[in-house]
């Protein structure tokens, strides 16, 4: 994948967030033309603003997706951007060839789900690139990037945290956990990070509760980096997490600069280890 000669027409399979937004608009500076299936409506005008053509589909939509990428002449494709599994319970849209590649599969965990989805891209010659090509400067590295350093405790129950979130990684079922003097307060599964960080903080009472987000260990690069921004801080504030620590140079950071000052303001801690 490092030696892979770029296409000047990608294209970008968009979910939720402004990383998406930011993949758009590093590509476009660096002189690509980039077309877009939105996934999502929270960012689709931000999306507009650069890329030539952004089109609005369901994740069941797959082929409506495929004839737009055929008839696009697409190449190579990159995912960004949250696309919630819960989907596939609240009344999902499913064409046929997304029932049929559900009704084929043995389990649902994103990797498989994710897996399948790449291998249809295959097999009509379009190949999935890792999603930090064209945004390599969002990868954390490693260092407290706050003013407020962990302490001792807080360095215990990171080390401690990070620990569990790989195996729950390796096991795939979510890449966070929130915890609390060495007591794990909430895994992420199906709900995803802030409605993790929301539940944990309510049970570590609202003070003092440490987010941990990991990669998973055998990290497909392809889709599911882990990645936090803004409102991630936000949330953790809200409900009571005060430090918050991410893997160092797997992890990308949307917004460094307004999560770090944010941060500092409200005197919380974020460290890449």
């Amino acid at each position: 994948m490092e030696n892979i000669v770029l296409e000047h027409k990608q294209c970008l399979v968009a979910g939720d967030g402004m990383l998406p937004v930011q993949m758009a608009k590093s590509a476009v500076q660096n002189g690509f033309d980039v077309v877009c299936i939105s996934l999502s409506s929270d960012n689709y005008k931000d999306l507009k603003k650069y890329c030539s053509k952004v089109v609005s589909y369901g994740p069941g939509e797959v082929e409506k997706i495929k004839k737009f990428l055929i008839d696009e002449g697409i190449k190579q494709l990159t995912f960004l951007g949250k696309v919630s599994k819960t989907m596939l319970i609240k009344r999902p849209k499913l064409d046929k060839t997304a029932f049929n590649l559900l009704k084929e599969m043995k389990k649902l965990n994103d990797d498989a789900i994710m897996l399948k989805i790449i291998e249809q891209m295959q097999n009509i010659g379009i190949t999935i690139l890792d999603q930090t090509i064209f945004i390599k400067n969002l990868m954390v590295q490693k260092g407290v990037l706050t003013t407020v350093e962990p302490n001792d405790v807080q360095l215990s129950d990171i080390e401690y945290g990070y620990k569990i979130a790989k195996e729950m990684g390796g096991l795939d079922i979510g890449q966070s956990v929130v915890i609390k003097d060495r007591m794990i307060m909430a895994i992420e599964a199906i709900e995803g990070t802030d409605r993790c960080i929301k539940r944990g903080g309510k049970l570590a009472k609202r003070k003092n509760a440490i987010v941990v987000k990991v990669s998973k260990p055998a990290q497909d690069k392809r889709f599911d980096i882990p990645a936090v921004g803004l409102r991630t801080i936000k949330i953790m504030h809200k409900y009571g997490a005060n430090v918050l620590a991410l893997e160092s140079g797997e992890t990308i950071i949307v917004d460094q600069d307004k999560m770090v000052k944010y941060a500092n303001k409200h005197k919380m801690v974020i460290v890449a280890v």
